[in-house]
């Protein structure tokens, strides 16, 4: 079996603590949970409740604000908001809410998922630049068109130049401590080729070849509370004109057998998707066919939201399925879960999305089909979101090369393997940072990309 950072929550928690979880008693959480550690339980249920105990945080710090200060930053985009109609919105699940101790908390980043939950309030809001946010899109169509017209698998390359910054804030522990830093690069395949590393501060202990990879760095914060890094490398678009008359069925070789498996907790077999994928395919036997069903069917019915810490999901590819609402990992973890229990070959992708005119973080996937190989699938670009049907015939199947790929599976140990729960134990785009006494948390640190140079063809 593959390693796995959360190996452990195969492991059942205690019943009492299971419901005090369930009910947001988070005090109550903390109390019992350092009781039972005292008890003689096996090392994998006392590694899944320290996992609780941290999650604890994690829930407050992605659920900062409080029913009025919600409001009234809502209040800035709508201006003629009532606090009755907020009350509102928050019953009809347009807010994103969470129950902590018995008092309402919402969501970080509820202001952007308000309006994609409730689409109609779109018109009420501050106009914006529309001229200014049409530019990402405007500039990647005209680079997918460029790469339909070439048909020939991997072409027109982008060189990148990268800068990386991760800054340890002032007081997030002693100057005097030891801090472990990773940061992610580029791997080295079809997609993104040629990584040189250009300059780093202060000099890289290890760069590793795993399937998360990263360059590793310990030093001292007396002497170091900023780590920087730049490289070059390449990103190539992808398109190939699928004949769905050449398919040919699976050999179920290694690719076959270690594409098709689970991987607990967020690529699962649950009788929910196991009877959710039957419903979608049906009786397709042709299995770019079928991927293309599961495709269909998360890109109509899904929508985009921004999402809570990962590490705060017990099964993030069901969530998606129940709630039909997740950002690009998650549907992506979708794609791949459905594709496998369907007898497709299916892995997950991410890293950053580098369109020039903006960046971010953003994770996809691929799926194998027999003559083909690997193709790409980034269901969150899909048409149904974007209403631009030329995404549909290029996401499925095609990548636009705006790509920093340095992760190629989920939940994979680091090299050197991180000792301390990580802050993202499924993806990893920013990078993580621990030191003698324990993980450092987003809040306490500081990650920052740019792309410094770039040159498209």
């Amino acid at each position: 079996m593959e390693k796995n950072e959360l190996w452990f929550m195969q492991y059942p928690l205690p019943e009492k603590l299971v419901n005090l979880i369930k009910n947001s008693d988070f005090q109550k959480v903390a109390n019992i949970a350092y009781e039972y550690l005292l008890k003689n339980y096996s090392f994998g249920i006392r590694k899944r409740i320290e996992f609780e105990l941290d999650r604890i945080n994690r829930w407050r710090i992605n659920y900062p604000y409080t029913l009025e200060k919600a409001y009234n930053l809502l209040r800035k985009e709508i201006e003629d908001l009532t606090y009755e109609e907020f009350m509102i919105f928050l019953s009809r699940g347009c807010i994103d809410s969470k129950n902590i101790d018995d008092q309402t908390f919402i969501h970080r980043r509820f202001i952007p998922n308000f309006f994609w939950l409730c689409k109609e309030q779109e018109k009420r809001r501050k106009k914006k630049n529309i001229q200014k946010a049409l530019e990402p899109k405007k500039k990647l169509k005209e680079r997918v068109f460029k790469i339909i017209e070439n048909l020939e698998g991997h072409v027109l390359p982008i060189e990148y130049h990268i800068r990386v910054k991760v800054k340890i804030k002032e007081n997030a522990i002693k100057k005097d401590e030891k801090v472990r830093v990773w940061i992610p690069i580029p791997r080295e395949d079809s997609l993104n080729t040629d990584l040189k590393i250009i300059f780093s501060r202060p000099e890289i202990k290890k760069i590793s070849n795993e399937k998360q990879r990263t360059v590793y760095f310990e030093e001292n914060i007396s002497e170091y509370s900023e780590f920087l890094l730049e490289y070059q490398f390449k990103s190539y678009g992808f398109f190939k004109k699928i004949d769905i008359n050449r398919i040919e069925p699976y050999n179920e070789d290694e690719i076959y057998k270690r594409y098709t498996l689970e991987k607990p907790p967020h690529i699962t077999f649950t009788s929910y998707l196991v009877d959710l994928a039957e419903k979608i395919v049906r009786d397709e036997k042709n299995p770019y066919l079928k991927a293309k069903r599961i495709w269909k069917w998360i890109t109509y019915n899904v929508k985009y939201t921004y999402a809570h810490d990962y590490a705060l999901y017990d099964n993030i590819s069901e969530y998606v399925a129940r709630y039909r609402r997740g950002d690009c990992g998650m549907q992506a973890l979708l794609f791949i879960t459905l594709c496998r229990i369907s007898g497709i070959p299916a892995r997950w992708q991410s890293g950053w999305y580098l369109n020039p005119i903006r960046t971010s973080m953003h994770d996809w996937a691929q799926f194998y089909i027999e003559p083909y190989g690997w193709l790409y699938a980034d269901p969150s670009f899909g048409s149904f979101r974007h209403g631009e049907e030329w995404r549909n015939d290029f996401y499925l199947g095609g990548i636009d090369g705006y790509r920093l790929a340095a992760n190629i599976d989920i939940s994979t140990p680091f090299d050197p393997p991180k000792k301390y729960i990580r802050s993202d134990p499924v993806d990893n785009q920013r990078g993580e940072v621990e030191w003698a006494k324990g993980n450092l948390y987003y809040d306490k640190w500081e990650y920052s990309l740019e792309i410094v140079k770039m040159h498209e063809k």
